[in-house]
């Protein structure tokens, strides 16, 4: 890169922006969707590795809403047999195999292995159904695979992706999973948790057709529901983007297709679930501009859209829960590339803050009863320190995309106005995502329970580039009524930025290293908790009004908490 443009960079990033944000704290509209509780990985087995638990421990802390925990191949034959060694997009339980005569053998070891150390940390099961055992599958080999984050994704698209040889032997396996479950935890317990069919029936992880998948999934639920007719059923989980009307045409199955399980007219649906993914790519350098990294909130929030428009055209499913069952930057964890630099840093926690918030907006704009949106990130046990992967955490170290899930769980109570001089407008981002002036957006929340206003504020751009700090100056109004003679209020301020809430710029600092000592390693936790900016204080309330004014760096977040 040039000597000119390093300067003319730096000098851009600092100006300062003025960004003027009120909060009405006495005007609701409605309440807040507690949808950042929801989690998911591809291996099953990591759940119950040291650090897995680790980190499902602090997922099951973000509270207070409850947080679930998604995962697939928790019916996939181990292959050898009962080597659970935790690989990249692979994972097996042997839940089933069957003796020489073709009569089934159920184990349930491995399953209630993962179940239990989700529920000791106070996680749930979204219960994936799937995929097919070996023993099952119509197409069995190849049955396993190895990947790597340079493999073409397709090689995984192995045996457990074909259709059962027995829909009858199908439905009784999910039929005896579930009665396992029912007298191991009680109906209660699982009555609290979700059950779903499949993965992306209309990509490749399905090797069927459109209606062998609805045949999948009326065994499926009809089998659940013989087990627990009480039990939380739905789908299809389908990926956004290349599936023309494969959510339209599901929906029409459950509500007025024949029941291929029963007999008889449509199919169970208790909730509805789709999958949404970002495009970020990586441009090269220039004469005039050094190579960066670009993400693609827009595309992301497409998918959603377009969902949400198709349940809202349905009177008799709009008002049913929806769950966002992926929705995430990209499209693969476990890969790696340029496109996918953005995992360890800042531009995570902050994208995920607007594609939340947004889709919170198209929620209401279609309206929607949205559920929950899952992040597909979880952890691998034993690879290098901030490997590149879409994790968590790396190495029993958070990283600061788990704090901005901190911060959506002390958003709680009742959505309030709030506005900001620079936050782009849904259509705007919908067409063109963030590339022109960055989105300084917020979201803020009154909770009458616990008299606590909290506002979440963003400083998003698509581009990894350096660019102005955005000036805030925060005008909370409408405490008056919340309030009644309130003089002072209790202000802490969390910060996820370049030195606050992240792991990964105190382990740059330390020279990156491999092998860090007990020390850094301890150092390293702590700076991967969400932190304050400063001391929490008093701040004075005049008129049912408090002004604020704070720096808030490019990519960086915070979270204002007011209370009495």
């Amino acid at each position: 890169m040039s000597g000119l443009l390093v300067t003319l960079l730096i000098c851009s990033s600092a100006v300062a922006r003025q960004v003027n944000i009120s909060v009405d704290a006495g005007c609701s509209v409605g309440v807040l969707p507690p949808v950042a509780r929801f989690f998911g990985a591809d291996e099953p087995n990591e759940a119950t590795t040291p650090d897995g638990e680790l980190l499902l421990k602090h997922l099951g802390d973000l509270g207070p809403h409850q947080t679930y925990f998604r995962t697939h191949n928790l019916l996939t034959t181990c292959d050898p047999p009962g080597d659970t060694t935790p690989r990249l997009k692979w994972g097996c339980t042997d839940a089933y195999t069957e003796d020489s005569e073709g009569n089934p053998i159920y184990n349930w070891t491995i399953v209630d292995a993962i179940f239990d150390t989700y529920l000791e940390r106070n996680v749930r099961p979204y219960v994936q159904i799937g995929f097919t055992p070996k023993v099952l599958a119509s197409d069995p080999e190849p049955y396993t695979f190895l990947f790597n984050a340079t493999n073409t994704y397709n090689i995984i698209f192995t045996g457990w992706s074909h259709v059962p040889t027995s829909w009858q032997k199908w439905g009784e396996l999910v039929y005896q999973w579930v009665k396992h479950e029912v007298e191991l935890r009680g109906a209660d317990e699982l009555n609290s948790w979700y059950w779903e069919v499949w993965n992306e029936p209309n990509i490749g992880y399905w090797n069927g057709t459109q209606e062998q998948y609805f045949t999948l999934y009326d065994y499926a639920v009809a089998n659940v529901r013989r087990a627990l007719p009480t039990a939380r059923v739905g789908g299809p989980e389908v990926a956004g983007g290349p599936d023309g009307n494969w959510l339209g045409l599901f929906l029409d199955h459950t509500i007025n297709g024949t029941n291929n399980a029963t007999g008889g007219e449509g199919s169970s649906l208790d909730f509805i679930s789709f999958h949404a993914k970002g495009l970020p790519t990586y441009t090269n350098a220039t004469d005039t501009v050094p190579g960066h990294l670009s993400m693609n909130v827009s595309a992301s929030l497409q998918n959603v859209r377009d969902a949400f428009a198709v349940i809202a055209s349905y009177p008799s499913q709009k008002k049913k829960p929806v769950i966002i069952g992926e929705d995430d930057p990209d499209g693969c964890a476990a890969c790696q590339s340029q496109a996918y630099s953005y995992r360890n840093g800042l531009i995570f926690p902050s994208y995920t803050a607007v594609a939340f918030s947004r889709d919170i907006d198209l929620a209401a704009r279609y309206d929607i009863n949205l559920e929950g949106t899952l992040t597909w990130a979880f952890e691998f046990q034993d690879t290098p320190y901030f490997d590149g992967f879409r994790v968590l955490a790396t190495r029993g170290i958070d990283k600061p995309i788990m704090n901005v899930f901190r911060m959506f769980g002390k958003l709680t109570g009742d959505r309030i106005v709030a506005n900001s001089s620079a936050q782009l407008s849904l259509d705007a981002i919908l067409a063109d995502s963030v590339r022109s002036e960055p989105d300084v957006g917020v979201l803020a929340a009154f909770n009458q329970t616990e008299s606590k206003l909290a506002v979440m504020i963003w400083n998003y751009h698509d581009d990894a580039l350096p660019k102005p700090d955005a000036h805030i100056t925060l005008d909370v109004s409408g405490l008056e009524d919340r309030w009644q003679g309130c003089q002072s209020a209790n202000l802490t301020h969390y910060r996820i930025g370049p030195t606050h809430s992240n792991s990964y710029t105190r382990w740059q600092a330390m020279g990156s290293p491999q092998d860090p000592s007990a020390a850094q390693v301890a150092e390293l936790k702590a700076a991967g908790m969400l932190q304050t900016l400063d001391h929490p204080r008093q701040v004075r309330v005049e008129h049912g009004r408090v002004e604020l004014e704070f720096a808030l760096p490019i990519h960086a977040i915070s979270l204002l908490i007011l209370q009495q």
